[in-house]
């Protein structure tokens, strides 16, 4: 299983366009194979950071995922509507894997 981390670097006067493109991608994302754990936008600290965080089984798995979500019909329009509005100024993605598991209690 793999994490992908989407760090993004977002407009702080376009907060809320962000959180309707996050509240998109909540239903879009699922939808179309990964595991979404969550879209996050700023609250306190940094305004011009968020974070999109979800998991996928592989990275053939996750090539798989982004061509369905490209034709999803919300997916599209997500994607339309961040370039319509520019509140994303820039996107990196970092897939990780669990190294701390299994989780327990403490010996």
């Amino acid at each position: 299983m793999l994490t992908c981390i989407i760090k993004y670097h977002i407009d702080p006067t376009k907060t809320a366009q962000f959180e309707d493109y996050a509240r998109n991608w909540g239903k879009a994302i699922p939808r179309n194979g990964a595991d979404l754990i969550g879209y996050y936008a700023p609250h306190e600290g940094s305004t011009t950071l968020a974070y999109g965080i979800y998991n996928i089984p592989s990275l053939a798995a996750y090539e798989e995922y982004r061509a369905k979500l490209a034709a999803d019909p919300l997916g599209q329009e997500n994607y339309a509507f961040a370039q319509k509005e520019k509140f994303i100024l820039r996107e990196d993605r970092t897939f990780l894997r669990l190294a701390s598991a299994p989780h327990g209690p403490k010996q």
